[in-house]
């Protein structure tokens, strides 16, 4: 009808980036009206500069670091970029160390980075297993490092949890595996922020990586946890004004992740909310569509072996990609895997290496949930399901 309002669309897409809360985007458009470069001698770049520490140390409480430990990026992408390639570097100071121990699973940032790392600077790339539910086991960790020998090892590197399947992975345990051979470990957190905690010190990581608009926050803003321990080598040269990292820093965007992550902290104190929806999600599912797939670890097995807001299915019978399309024709955004590969028509790299067969993954939709919406956007979505499904099947998989 002309003139009648358009319905509001539910987005299940947290994971690809989460919307700005109204209190961090007040909090973020303050910052920006203030002048002064945070390295500058003078009054306002002074007042910027303790804009910027104050917003430091929230980020590093909050995470379970020291203020120095925290070194800002441009988001995950640069955080993974400096964590695997300046630990790598910084390891063949006393010897080579060409072998890095990584899953199959790990985002695309991180395999990327370590491939180039193989193409160019000689680094061995030893593959680790993961279990059905997408979970690298310590004894698997333990066993790689045994087979190929620790004085060889430049460092490992996981997910907290990944950001496909939800499946939040032993960090404490890995993390215990390589201190005791004297291995450093990169943890990739990003998908993790904001749903379970994170105390970088308890789970004993020598970098764990971040990223701002996961929360919330702005894109283009993110954090490298460095423990003071650890040697790594500058990604970026010039100015040095950060540990590992040169170049103005961004005082506005530290301001809006610290505003971000005190809101997220509600979520990861209780996630019960959350996770009551994402069940809601996962159970009307198996009713509408009952040979519909479940992928990652079970929700039941425990608040923290599942990330709250994730939900990971295949349908038989349906392309993902068409999925996706039909959804969002009905006003409900999802995604048929990691945001970060849009655009490009490939099999699910975590699912395969799963063991679930490419003609299932072809199916693949995540579901991620966030925000005060998150019931009204499980209703939206299951009320638009079935019939994506019906269509989806009519066209098949060619």
């Amino acid at each position: 009808m002309a003139g009648s309002a358009r319905p509001a669309r539910a987005y299940l897409d947290h994971a690809a980036t989460s919307p700005m809360p109204d209190e961090v985007r007040t909090q973020y458009l303050h910052a920006l009206g203030l002048v002064g470069n945070p390295a500058s001698s003078h009054a306002d770049g002074q007042s910027s500069l303790e804009l910027l520490e104050a917003a430091r140390e929230r980020i590093a409480a909050t995470l379970g670091a020291e203020r120095v430990e925290v070194s800002l990026t441009s988001g995950g992408t640069e955080s993974i970029n400096l964590a695997v390639k300046g630990l790598f570097w910084a390891r063949q100071s006393d010897g080579p160390r060409p072998v890095i121990l990584l899953a199959r699973t790990e985002h695309h940032a991180t395999l990327e980075a370590c491939e180039w790392l193989r193409d160019h600077q000689g680094a061995e790339l030893f593959w680790l297993d993961v279990d059905t539910e997408g979970v690298l086991r310590p004894e698997t960790l333990a066993a790689a490092i045994a087979e190929v020998g620790a004085e060889r090892v430049a460092l490992v590197t996981f997910l907290l949890a990944n950001n496909e399947v939800g499946s939040v992975q032993p960090v404490a345990a890995l993390c215990a595996v390589a201190e005791g051979e004297s291995i450093p470990c990169h943890v990739d957190a990003v998908a993790a922020l904001g749903q379970v905690p994170i105390d970088f010190h308890e789970l004993g990581a020598s970098t764990l990586s971040v990223s701002a608009h996961k929360i919330g926050g702005p894109v283009g803003v993110g954090a490298l946890l460095i423990a003071r321990r650890t040697k790594i080598e500058a990604l970026l040269h010039g100015g040095t004004q950060q540990r590992g990292r040169s170049g103005t820093q961004d005082a506005a965007g530290a301001v809006a992740f610290a505003a971000a992550l005190d809101l997220a902290a509600a979520t990861v104190a209780d996630p019960s909310a959350l996770a009551r929806a994402r069940d809601r999600l996962i159970s009307g599912v198996r009713v509408l569509v009952p040979d519909a797939k479940l992928h990652g670890t079970a929700p039941g097995a425990g608040v923290s072996a599942r990330l709250p807001g994730n939900a990971h299915f295949t349908f038989p019978g349906c392309q993902g990609d068409s999925l996706l399309f039909l959804l969002d024709e009905a006003g409900v955004s999802v995604s048929t895997g990691s945001a970060c590969q849009a655009g490009v028509a490939e099999t699910s790299h975590v699912l395969l290496a799963m063991g679930v067969p490419e003609s299932e993954a072809l199916g693949a939709l995540r579901m991620t949930l966030g925000g005060s919406d998150a019931e009204s956007a499980v209703d939206r979505f299951l009320d638009a399901l079935p019939g994506a499904v019906e269509k989806a099947r009519r066209a098949g998989l060619s």
